[in-house]
């Protein structure tokens, strides 16, 4: 069994996408499958031609969101199911239940036989940017089992690459500058499909996720603050059954709520922030102190559970002034709703303020705001032209699920059996597929940048640099010529041809 990650017509580089991929999905199995995959093989089988060479290939035809491009992913994921291909006992006896009781009996030890070492796998390399009617995958080898792979196959590219796809268009509307947090659990369609939105997120650029699992299984960094139902579970010190923590390099304990209490009417006396002292609320204060006991050198707050501007950021800057005072630092502030960018600026003001009253309370100008709230491409972009003061976007329901587009629309054709070019055809053009055993070549141009993607066929000789290439598209044909002047006279821009 041939396994060729990426052959040299696109990238030379090794295949690495930086995750540890602990163990196989059970549910990643031959039976996991149309059940007209099962009767096409045995149809081969039937008809003798189940043992020929075949070609297949996987692609999609449109870039999904309306973009430009597509983030190809989902490949390791392909070669762990074919590697590990083998139908069980049972499986055997199951098949055998919901085939016609005219199936052979040879044909089930023919199944019992089958895995992948005849197969030959090329592939582009997994998290390269590719483009619709180039193959992502060629799988070669006997016609029957090469077709059992198909949905499989698809259903272990197609959300995968759509899901690293969307990751990347929010990592673009984001800038490379801002922590992006994947958030989407919770929204995503079922475990299996969090799993796979969270580890194929970081492929497609996202720093961190708030999926455990992921992180254990992935080595995905983990991140995560507190619920609002943290917040709300502390209605008054008298919630705090523990008031003290270490100072940090020491075995000294300190009060943390007596000392935020102090440094809350320090800054209430110190600066204007629109507020009396007894319209800040005390439970939240007292919750912040209690995470702040539990997590000193990793706090960050939820600040938005009453009021971000009239509680939640002068309790923030209270409990961030004690643990200052005691050796840790604080790693931000978090918002769940409201105007984000009106939110973020006015935070950003009043840790400015605080900044400037002391040298040592500088690091204040730079405390990091992490935004969520529904957050999708547009958003970020309208965040972006509103000059906001965020330095961090959790997001979860538009980027899990996806929705813009819910699939990308991979496909998986026979191309070519026993060396004979085979052809899909449709009064469709776009769904007319290119025969033969292909390979791909992106072309460059003097100035380094890629200009397109030239398919070939297999025995067709390799492009050399510097030497001119005719490029064809494979089912456009593009009139230049439009008719601006005749009989002296210049005319609308109408489109003619001879």
């Amino acid at each position: 069994m041939a396994f060729i990650l990426q052959s040299e017509s696109i990238d030379g580089s090794p295949p690495s996408n930086g995750l540890h991929m602990n163990g196989q999905d059970s549910l990643v199995q031959p039976l996991l499958t149309d059940f007209y995959q099962i009767t096409m093989c045995y149809a081969y089988w039937k008809a003798g031609t189940y043992n020929e060479k075949a070609v297949f290939d996987v692609f999609f035809r449109k870039n999904p969101f309306h973009g430009e491009y597509t983030v190809f992913a989902g490949l390791e994921d392909c070669l762990r199911f074919v590697e590990n291909f083998k139908f069980s006992h049972s499986d055997i006896e199951y098949i055998r239940k919901i085939l016609p009781d005219t199936a052979e009996p040879e044909f089930f030890d023919y199944l019992r036989g089958l895995d992948g070492t005849q197969l030959r796998i090329e592939a582009i390399q997994e998290g390269s940017v590719v483009f619709p009617k180039v193959p992502l995958i060629t799988i070669e080898g006997p016609l029957a089992i090469c077709q059992l792979l198909e949905t499989s196959i698809l259903n272990l590219v197609n959300f995968s690459s759509l899901v690293a796809t969307n990751a990347s268009r929010f990592r673009l509307a984001a800038g490379k500058n801002l922590q992006l947090l994947e958030f989407g659990l919770r929204r995503a369609q079922g475990p299996n499909g969090g799993l796979t939105a969270s580890k194929y997120c970081y492929i497609g650029g996202f720093d961190g996720t708030s999926n455990v699992l992921a992180g254990k299984l992935y080595g995905i960094p983990v991140k995560g603050t507190q619920a609002h139902s943290f917040i709300c579970s502390f209605s008054s010190p008298d919630d705090l059954k523990l008031r003290k923590v270490k100072r940090n390099n020491s075995d000294e304990l300190v009060d943390l709520w007596e000392l935020s209490r102090t440094k809350r009417d320090w800054i209430m006396h110190q600066f204007s922030w629109g507020v009396v002292q007894s319209e800040v609320s005390e439970g939240e204060l007292a919750a912040f102190v209690a995470y702040a006991i539990a997590f000193p050198a990793a706090f960050l707050a939820l600040i938005d559970t009453y009021d971000v501007l009239r509680s939640g950021v002068v309790n923030f800057v209270a409990v961030t002034l004690a643990l200052h005072e005691i050796g840790y630092k604080s790693l931000g502030c978090r918002i769940d709703s409201g105007d984000l960018s009106y939110l973020s600026k006015e935070l950003r003001a009043s840790f400015i303020k605080v900044a400037a009253v002391r040298p040592d309370l500088s690091f204040f100008e730079k405390m990091p705001v992490v935004a969520s709230n529904d957050i999708n491409e547009e958003t970020i972009m309208s965040l972006n032209e509103q000059e906001h003061e965020i330095n961090a976007f959790g997001v979860g329901t538009h980027l899990v699920t996806c929705q813009k587009q819910p699939a990308l629309g991979c496909v998986y054709k026979l191309v070519a059996q026993s060396s004979v070019p085979k052809i899909k055809l449709s009064q469709e053009v776009s769904k007319i597929t290119l025969p033969g055993k292909k390979k791909c070549f992106r072309i460059y141009g003097k100035a380094g940048y890629a200009i397109l993607d030239l398919l070939m066929l297999e025995d067709e000789p390799d492009p050399k640099a510097n030497e001119q290439i005719l490029c064809r598209h494979p089912f456009q044909v593009r009139l230049l010529h439009k008719k601006w002047m005749g009989t002296q006279k210049k005319v609308s821009r109408r489109v003619f041809c001879r």
